[in-house]
Order: structure tokens, then C-alpha cells, then sequence
């Protein structure tokens, strides 16, 4: 895990579980070791300095700054400076573990994020889901890879799209009856997506545009 979710109080519950982790901590957290902030230590670049507990290891290893690693899967490493012949600074093997794993999580971020549908908003909850779907588009085109596609992630969200809105069409063709009476705000707002209002749909441009109908007139949204 990264340090977003990492604490101490967190480590011993997973401990408390027989849960083996590894990661990386701001060093301001709660329960963090009181002489490890980096004004107590003072740290040079390849210093490494180890505090255990247990089977819980707490190690700062100084480079361009410093790394806070916790740790209950891995024995505590010696402390001291260590750099190579070229004056580089050396990881100890629990960073060195953490960067190999943690690679496998970055890499699946990223792609999650390179087409990612979701947009800023105030609720929490909004956020987490189009995360998910992300993620749930991101698992598929996985799973679609590992059977022979040739497809890129691209080119699947792309696909994906498409049969989406050729679906979405389909039911359009044969609508469903509606009940006599006043019609649902939903449906007056679809009715202003019809083909007498085509000015609604997107087209390809360079820049941020607004709406050509909205905009004609005057509403901003």
C-alpha cells in the first residue's frame, strides 16, 4: 500500500490478523515513532535508521528525501550510511521489495487513469463509483487480452462505447408503451435530444466548446 493508507494503528490491526504488509508512511502520522521526523534525525544522503517492535519494523532511508517504510514481513536491516563506489545511495531490501510489488499497483492506477470517465465533484461517493468503473473496464480489457485479443485499452473503451450506444439506439427503434398521462421529466429531457435539436450532439474539435443550442441560448449549463 501506499501512504495515503498506511498508519501504525492500521499495521497492528492487520497484524492482529496475521496479515503480512508492507509500506510507505507520512511521517506525521498518529502513533508514528516520536525521534523520526526528519528534524530529529538530521539524516544524510544513505543513512538508514531502523526502530522495531515485535515483528514490526519502522526504517527511514534518506535519498533526495526521506522514505518512511512499516513493515512485518521482512527482518529489519542494519543501520548505518550505505552507498556504492559512484557515492549512490543504497536501497535496503525491504525498499527494494516494496518498489517491485508496488510497481504492479502504479502501473494499474495509471491505466486506470489514462481514460478515465470520472470528472470532479463534491461527493465522495460519486467519485468512488466512476473509480470502479474504471477499474471494472480497466479488469475486462485484462481478461480480454489474456485470451488472444489484440485489442489496446484504447481501442476496447472505444469498442466499448460504440456497442453501448449502438444498445442504446436498438432500444430507441422499439421503445417501450408509455402510460397515458403527464409525461416524466425524463423523457422531456431525451425529447430535447431528438433529431430537431441535433445541435446537441458532440463533434470532434481541438478545443473546449460549449453546446452550439445551449449556448444560443444563454444557458451556461
Amino acid at each position: 500500500m501506499d501512504n495515503f493508507f498506511s498508519s501504525p494503528r492500521l499495521f497492528n490491526d492487520l497484524d492482529r490478523r496475521k496479515i503480512n504488509s508492507c509500506r510507505t508512511v507520512r511521517p506525521n502520522r498518529r502513533d508514528m515513532i516520536s525521534d523520526s521526523g526528519p528534524k530529529q534525525l538530521k539524516l544524510k544522503r544513505g543513512d538508514v535508521r531502523v526502530r522495531t517492535r515485535g515483528g514490526f519494523t519502522a526504517l527511514v532511508w534518506k535519498d533526495r528525501g526521506e522514505v518512511y517504510i512499516l513493515s512485518n514481513m521482512d527482518p529489519p536491516p542494519a543501520e548505518g550510511n550505505f552507498c556504492d563506489d559512484s557515492n549512490r545511495p543504497m536501497k535496503p531490501h525491504i525498499l527494494e521489495r516494496y518498489n517491485q510489488h508496488m510497481g504492479y499497483i502504479d502501473i494499474s492506477d495509471r491505466m486506470a487513469n489514462s481514460y478515465s470517465m470520472s470528472r470532479f465533484t463534491f461527493k465522495w461517493t460519486t467519485q468512488l463509483f466512476f473509480h470502479l468503473l474504471d477499474l471494472t473496464v480497466l479488469n475486462s480489457w485484462i481478461l480480454l487480452s489474456s485470451c488472444g485479443s489484440k485489442y489496446t485499452h484504447r481501442d476496447f473503451r472505444l469498442l466499448l462505447v460504440r456497442n453501448l450506444i449502438e444498445e442504446a439506439g436498438k432500444s430507441q427503434d422499439h421503445p417501450t408503451p408509455r402510460l397515458v398521462g403527464r409525461p416524466s421529466a425524463a423523457a422531456t429531457n431525451v425529447l430535447r435530444f431528438e433529431s430537431r435539436h441535433n445541435k446537441h450532439w458532440p463533434v470532434k474539435s481541438s478545443t473546449h466548446l460549449r453546446c452550439c443550442l445551449c449556448s444560443s441560448r444563454g444557458q451556461r449549463k
